[in-house]
C-alpha cells in the first residue's frame, strides 16, 4: 500500500483555496510545535455563510492536502456547518493519512475554528467559547 493515497497527492500537487484572501472577513493561524506546520486560514463571510476560503500552509505534504481539503469542505457552508467539521472528516475525505501525519488534519480543524471565532469577536458576535480550541487544548498542537 502507498503511504499517501491518490486524493493527499492531487491535494499536495494541485491545492485549491491557495493563498491569502484580501479583506478577510476572519483569519485564523495555527501551528504545531514538534512539526513546525503553521496554517492561516482565510474566510469571506457573508450572510453567516463561507462565501470564499483560502489557505496559507508552510509545512508537509499531509498539511498541504489537509488544508486544501478542509477548504474544500467548508465553502459555502454555514458557520456552524462549518464549526463541525472535524479533522476525522478531513483525514476521511483524503482516504487516509499515516499516523504520524494525524496532527495535519487537527491543524487544519483547528484553523478553520479559529477563523471563525476571530471573526465573530471581530464583529462582537457573542458564542460558545467551548466549541474553539484553547491554546493548551492538545499537547502537541499550540496556537501561532
Amino acid at each position: 500500500m502507498a503511504l499517501y493515497t491518490d486524493t493527499v497527492m492531487d491535494h499536495f500537487m494541485n491545492p485549491r483555496n491557495v493563498g491569502e484572501l484580501q479583506d478577510a472577513d476572519g483569519v485564523g493561524e495555527v501551528g504545531n510545535a514538534k512539526c513546525g506546520d503553521i496554517m492561516k486560514m482565510y474566510l469571506k463571510i457573508k450572510d453567516d455563510r463561507i462565501e470564499d476560503v483560502r489557505f496559507e500552509t508552510f509545512g508537509c505534504g499531509s498539511a498541504i492536502a489537509s488544508s486544501s481539503m478542509a477548504t474544500e469542505m467548508i465553502k459555502g457552508k454555514t458557520l456552524e456547518e462549518a464549526l463541525a467539521l472535524t479533522n476525522k472528516e478531513v483525514v476521511d475525505a483524503l482516504g487516509g493519512l499515516p499516523a504520524h501525519n494525524l496532527h495535519c488534519s487537527v491543524l487544519a480543524e483547528e484553523a478553520v475554528k479559529s477563523a471563525i471565532q476571530d471573526y465573530y469577536e471581530k464583529n462582537n458576535i457573542p458564542y460558545d467559547r467551548s466549541k474553539f480550541p484553547s491554546e493548551t487544548s492538545c499537547e502537541s498542537c499550540r496556537m501561532v
